[in-house]
């Protein structure tokens, strides 16, 4: 397995786990629990910062055009009319 293929599958190992923090932090009525959580998710992004740098640095990922300020100005008039 190459490097790239690893650190593409590590990142989305890391987005799953975000997925199943924010599954499980509004539905938990301890808090304890629930600040526990909060903790881990936080080292969760910590680790998929770290990661997402390091596939941009390497070429790895290359990520999408940022938006237009027309394109932003006719999603933020979509989800207006939605609301």
């Amino acid at each position: 397995m190459n490097e790239k293929t690893m650190v593409s599958d590590a990142l989305a190992g890391v987005n799953g786990e975000l997925r199943m923090y924010a599954d499980m932090i509004p539905q938990t009525e301890n808090s304890e629990l629930r600040q526990c959580l909060r903790q881990m998710r936080s080292q969760c992004e910590l680790s998929q910062e770290k990661l997402y740098l390091t596939a941009r640095e390497k070429h790895y990922y290359i990520p999408s055009s940022r938006a237009t300020k027309e394109e932003i100005e006719q999603v933020k008039s979509t989800l207006s009319t939605h609301s």
